[in-house]
C-alpha cells in the first residue's frame, strides 16, 4: 500500500455524489511535535503520540479525546497521514518509508534561541499549510516576550538553571536565550548542559537559582538537585521555579518561560 501525497489545501475525496473535503490528516511521532500539531492544526485529522497528554505537556488539555498512535511503521501505514511532524520521534525505517511514498515529513529543529523557533514555527505551519497561524503564533510570542533592560550583560543579574536532575544549561541553549529575555545573565560557565558541581556551588553559589522540572514529584526524586545542600543554597535565592510544561520543547511557550521568569523576578 502506498501513501497518498501531501495535499497541503486541504484533502479531497471522490464519493459517488461527487468531491467530498475532508480534514488533513496530521500524524505526530513525540511530545513535541503533539504541541505544535494541536495548536497549528486543531482542526485537522491527528494521530498523537502516546505522551500527548502527559502532566509535561504544554497542550495537554487540547489532546484530551484526541486519536493515540505508536510512532511505528505499522501505525502510520494504518492511519495514512497526509503530513508527519516530528522533533526526535520515528525510527529511520519509518522515516525512510514515509518519504520515499510521498509523505510530507516536517522536522522541528532544535531550536537554541527564538530565532530558532521561529524558524520551526514557519517550517511547520508551512507544512501544514496554515502559514497564516504560523505568523500569529509568532506575534503572540514575541508579545509574551518581556522587554529586556538595557545595558552590558555584566550588569544584569546572575542566576544558575538547575534541574531536578542536577544539570544546568550553558551559552548554546534555549535556557541561555530564555535567562536573557528576562534579563539575566547565564552563571553557567560551560557552554551546553552540563552537570553541577555541589562542592562548587558550596564554596561560589550564584545569586539567584532557576529551577526547572522540580514539581514532577516523580521526575529525579533522588537527582542531584533535590540534595540537601543544594536546596539550603537555593533557599530566598530562587528566581522562579519554571514548569515543566514550558521547558520540554522549543517551542513558543519558552516565551511564557521568560514571561514567568520576568515576573519571579
Amino acid at each position: 500500500m502506498r501513501f497518498r501525497a501531501a495535499v497541503l489545501a486541504g484533502v479531497i475525496l471522490v464519493a459517488p455524489g461527487g468531491a467530498e473535503a475532508r480534514p488533513l490528516r496530521v500524524l505526530s511521532l513525540d511530545q513535541c511535535a503533539d504541541q505544535y500539531a494541536l495548536a497549528l492544526a486543531p482542526d485537522a485529522e491527528l494521530a498523537l503520540s502516546p505522551r500527548a497528554d502527559d502532566p509535561d505537556a504544554w497542550m495537554r488539555e487540547a489532546a484530551a479525546g484526541r486519536r493515540r498512535v505508536r510512532p511505528t511503521l505499522e501505525a502510520a501505514i494504518a492511519f495514512r497521514p497526509d503530513v508527519v511532524v516530528r522533533y526526535w520521534g520515528g525510527e529511520p525505517r519509518l522515516l525512510a518509508r514515509l518519504e520515499a511514498d510521498g509523505v510530507r515529513v516536517v522536522a522541528i529543529d532544535d531550536a537554541t534561541d527564538f530565532n530558532g523557533i521561529r524558524a520551526d514555527i514557519r517550517s511547520v505551519s508551512n507544512g501544514l499549510g496554515v502559514a497564516d497561524r504560523g505568523e500569529a503564533m509568532i506575534a503572540r510570542m514575541d508579545a509574551a516576550l518581556p522587554s529586556r533592560p538595557g545595558g552590558a550583560e555584566a550588569a544584569r543579574p546572575r542566576a544558575l538553571y538547575l534541574t531536578a536532575g542536577g544539570f544546568t544549561a550553558g551559552k548554546g541553549t534555549l535556557i541561555d536565550a530564555i535567562l536573557s529575555a528576562a534579563g539575566f545573565a547565564n552563571a553557567a560557565e560551560r557552554p551546553s548542559f552540563a552537570p553541577v558541581s555541589i562542592e562548587r556551588m558550596v564554596l561560589m553559589p550564584p545569586a539567584r537559582f532557576v529551577l526547572g522540572f522540580f514539581e514532577q514529584a516523580r521526575a529525579d526524586w533522588r537527582g542531584a538537585g533535590r540534595h540537601p545542600v543544594l536546596r539550603r543554597l537555593a533557599r530566598g535565592r530562587v528566581a522562579a521555579n519554571l514548569p515543566a510544561t514550558a521547558l520540554t520543547c522549543p517551542a513558543w511557550f519558552a516565551a511564557d518561560a521568560a514571561a514567568m521568569l520576568k515576573a519571579g523576578a
